[in-house]
């Protein structure tokens, strides 16, 4: 008898007697896989090229690492993600560091990603050159956005590491050329936080309230500058991060970029409105000495008051000049005051003659008239009898106007228009009130209003059918009048007069 030998494979066995190896699952088999990578290739370093970059809605990234002949897919997961010294752009060559895993869904390996590194200065350099065509083109380092840097600034704001040298040496720098206020935002200046930290205390100075303290008693700077010692490419590349430019050509405070040594160059020193070879140059560029501006000042005094001194002495030397070509004062007023005496010495004399010639005319006339009494009399008589003269004239001229007034009244109550009416005649009138003088002039059915000498009526004419006007009667023999008609005689109708 033959022992069964079954072998525990994930709860499946051989059939009884057969000597065909045992079987796996899909799944045990991707299992075993991964454990396997996992353990051999739990850390590998790879250098290869970053192509189709993707940052999933989770945070996750995505991307394919290649080089001439293969490929291999890439994940960094966000806990990483945000913390690498690189992010992975397309056509990046860089040095990853990760482990190998076997993802079971798609039957594929890939690397989980720790690090990311630029793979020499050879491709950092390329890509610096990339990304500063790129801000160039959207116009972030166009001269016309940058500011003046002011002359006088009160308060100045360092974005700066808070214990390293740089900071040191522009606050020695400052004190000894010129005292101002300085702000100091401490932030890392190299490694994969800077680049944030140095975006944030950019906007942090440029959010300050312009007018009034922002936080406690602090101002809002005048002039803000940037700064960090010299180092490698690697140790500066936190100032080529596009944040940290935007945030530097979109402040609205002047900026000064003082990155490095003279000779190194960041793409923060394009987007500054001022860029000092070290940070020691972007003091003495941000404030005056004070000891040159007092020379200036006093410099500026003296000749202010040599100018003035000579203005005066130009002055002086002008009215004397004008005091030669003048006479004294008080000879001129003497003068004017004897032209005064000899005037009103003339002026009496003509008054008095003007009233001797004046009296003796009044004496002449005196003589050549009457005495007044008489001569009112004579006036009094005159007006009286032109007084009755005018009451008659007046009298006559009433009796005449009455008369003729009467004569018009006694005239048109004869020629009346309502004493024609009262002799039995009618006057009949249109809807609008015209006169209807002929039957031709109003067709049958037409209304009318008769108008007699107590009233008016309402009329039809030729209600039931339109008949043809009647020839009308002879009219009577009128007495001739005496007045010549202005009027045409063959039209009888045309005034009830």
């Amino acid at each position: 008898m033959q022992e069964d030998s079954s072998e525990a494979t994930g709860g499946q066995a051989t059939e009884t007697g057969s000597n065909a190896p045992p079987f796996l699952t899909v799944t045990e088999l991707a299992q075993r896989l991964k454990a396997t990578v996992e353990s051999q290739f739990d850390f590998v370093r790879i250098r290869a090229e970053i192509s189709r970059p993707t940052r999933a809605a989770s945070g996750h990234l995505y991307f394919t690492l290649k080089d001439e002949r293969n490929t291999l897919d890439g994940v960094c997961w966000k806990t990483v993600a945000g913390s690498l010294g690189v992010q992975p752009e397309e056509g990046l060559e860089v040095i990853v560091t990760g482990k190998l895993t076997i993802y079971g869904g798609r039957s594929k390996y890939q690397i989980v990603v720790q690090t990311m590194e630029m793979a020499g200065e050879g491709a950092m350099l390329k890509q610096l050159e990339e990304r500063r065509r790129r801000l160039a083109a959207e116009g972030l380092f166009d001269a016309e956005r940058k500011r003046p840097i002011p002359r006088m600034p009160a308060v100045i704001g360092v974005v700066t590491s808070p214990t390293g040298a740089v900071i040191r040496d522009i606050l020695h720098r400052l004190t000894d050329r010129f005292g101002v206020r300085v702000l100091v935002w401490g932030t890392l200046v190299q490694g994969p936080d800077a680049a944030g930290q140095v975006a944030r205390a950019i906007r942090g100075f440029d959010s300050m309230p312009p007018n009034g303290p922002a936080h406690g008693d602090l101002p809002r700077p005048d002039l803000v500058i940037v700064a960090r010692g010299g180092g490698s490419l690697e140790d500066l590349w936190a100032f080529n991060e596009e944040e940290v430019v935007r945030a530097v050509a979109e402040c609205r405070i002047p900026l000064i970029s003082a990155i490095g040594h003279e000779t190194d160059t960041t793409l923060i020193d394009f987007a500054a409105d001022q860029r000092a070879p070290t940070p020691t140059a972007a003091a003495e560029m941000a404030v005056p000495v004070r000891a040159d501006l007092l020379l200036r000042i006093a410099d500026i005094e003296a000749r202010v008051r040599s100018g003035i001194a000579q203005r005066l002495e130009r002055a002086t030397q002008a009215l004397r000049a004008a005091e030669r070509g003048l006479l004294n004062p008080a000879e001129m007023v003497e003068r004017r005051a004897q032209a005064v005496d000899l005037a009103v010495a003339g002026l009496e004399r003509g008054l008095q003659q003007r009233l001797s010639a004046a009296a003796l005319r009044l004496t002449d006339l005196g003589a050549r008239l009457r005495p007044p009494e008489r001569r009112f009399a004579e006036v009094s008589a005159e007006l009286g009898t032109l007084g009755a003269r005018l009451d008659h004239a007046m009298g006559l001229a009433l009796d005449r106007q009455g008369a003729a007034l009467d004569q018009t009244g006694r005239l048109l109550e004869a020629n009346s228009f309502q004493r024609v009416l009262e002799r039995g005649f009618a006057l009949v009138t249109g809807g609008d009130g015209t006169p209807v003088k002929r039957a031709a002039e109003a067709p049958a059915g037409a209304e009318v209003q008769l108008r007699f000498a107590d009233g008016n009526r309402a009329a039809r004419l030729d209600p039931e059918t339109a008949v043809a006007a009647r020839p009308a009667k002879p009219a009577r023999a009128r007495k001739p009048s005496s007045k010549p008609s202005s009027k045409p005689s063959d039209d009888p109708q045309d005034s009830l007069f």
